[in-house]
This record gives structure tokens, C-alpha cells and sequence, in this order.
């Protein structure tokens, strides 16, 4: 099941263009099976996404991106999102309390909003983002290549604000998921793979 883990609906998420319509409609032509909205610090589309994800027949899920003291960070599995400033383990920890799981977002682009080396001090990442739409390629090999020395498994994501990015990376789960519980299971699994949309088609790249 190939699934885009990280895009911003322009609702919540002002420097994105992009309706939840048109994420659906570019995802299902791109040939993608679910897509996942991760605004900013906010996941309030929660309910508008559930009525249209039916409406459409196509499956939503909804976590979103917090930038700590560290970087940006997604997650899945977290109803509340944090008030107050956190560092990126005083975040993953309160995810994983909560069952919930993180990747984090862009490590290496330059942004001052990745983790970067702190990559290989954190614990309990479920996922790295090594190919993520809006970071070049030489900053997606850097994480591609961190994430293989610290054996954590590769995320593609589009970071897609635009619709023509939709989907331009994905990640392959293991299996079909047709919940969020689903999904963090299909993550923890530690089985899921980067793909790349190439030539009207996804390529999906090993290790």
C-alpha cells in the first residue's frame, strides 16, 4: 500500500495552495492508495477530513508536524498537540507514552528545521524522512545514508504545498491499512520503503 505520510492542506496550513479535493484527486491519478495531512502544530482538518475521505471514498488520516527546539517532527497517534516548547526526545517520549509514532521530517534540509545529527543521538524515531519533496537531492542522500547507519527505516514523503508534488515521494507500507491504528502498526513494523514517482509510475527503493 503506497501512502504520501506528510502534505498541508491549505485550511491550516497557509504557505499550501492546495484543498483536501485536489490532494484526493492528484493522489488517486498518481495511483497513490491514502494520503496523510500534517499541517503545522494543528490537526483541527480532523473531522473535515473524515467527512470528505468518505464522501470520496479514499482514505485520509491526519497526524501533523511539530517543530521542536531540535527540528520537525511527524506524528501520528497524538490527539492534543503540545503547547509549550519541548526538545525533540521530550516530544518523541510524549508520543511514545501515548503509543503514537514519529519520523522526523527534512533532517538535513537547510532550514535550521531538521534535527540534522541529532539524528543519531534521539530515541525511539520510528522513521527518517531520505527523500522528502521540498529538500534537495544531495540533503535526501545525506538522510538516505544516516538512516541506513542507524538501521531506522526510510520515509518518502512529498511535503507537498502544491499540487503537482502530491505523491512525488511515498513510502510502501507492508500491508493495507484502514485505520490510524493501522498505520502506526504498518510504521512500527519497521518494514515500510521509500518510493519515488518516476515516468507515471512509483520505483521503490531498498536499502
Amino acid at each position: 500500500m503506497l501512502i504520501d505520510l506528510h502534505i498541508h492542506e491549505k485550511t491550516y496550513s497557509l504557505g499550501s495552495r492546495m484543498s483536501l479535493e485536489e490532494i484526493i484527486n492528484e493522489a488517486k491519478f498518481k495511483g497513490l492508495d491514502a494520503v496523510c495531512i500534517t499541517d503545522h502544530e494543528n490537526n483541527d482538518i480532523k473531522n473535515k477530513a473524515e467527512e470528505i475521505s468518505r464522501k470520496m471514498n479514499y482514505p485520509v488520516f491526519v497526524g501533523f508536524e511539530f517543530l521542536t527546539s531540535d527540528g520537525d517532527i511527524i506524528t501520528l497517534g497524538i490527539d492534543e498537540v503540545p503547547q509549550e516548547e519541548m526538545t525533540a526526545q521530550e516530544f518523541i517520549d510524549l508520543v511514545d507514552s501515548k503509543g503514537g509514532v514519529c519520523i522526523s521530517a527534512h533532517p538535513y534540509r537547510n532550514n535550521n528545521r531538521g534535527l540534522e545529527d541529532k539524528l543519531k543521538i534521539v530515541n525511539k524515531l520510528h522513521g527518517i524522512e531520505v527523500f522528502n519533496g521540498r529538500t534537495d537531492d544531495l540533503n535526501n542522500k545525506k538522510a538516505f545514508d544516516v538512516a541506513k547507519e542507524l538501521n531506522i527505516q526510510g520515509i518518502g514523503s512529498s511535503d507537498a504545498h502544491s499540487v503537482e508534488n502530491v505523491g512525488k515521494f511515498a513510502t510502501l507500507l507492508p500491508f493495507k491499512v484502514e485505520s490510524i491504528d493501522d498505520l502506526i502498526k504498518a510504521i512500527k513494523s519497521n518494514k515500510c520503503k521509500p518510493a519515488i514517482y518516476k515516468d507515471g509510475k512509483y520505483i521503490i527503493v531498498e536499502k
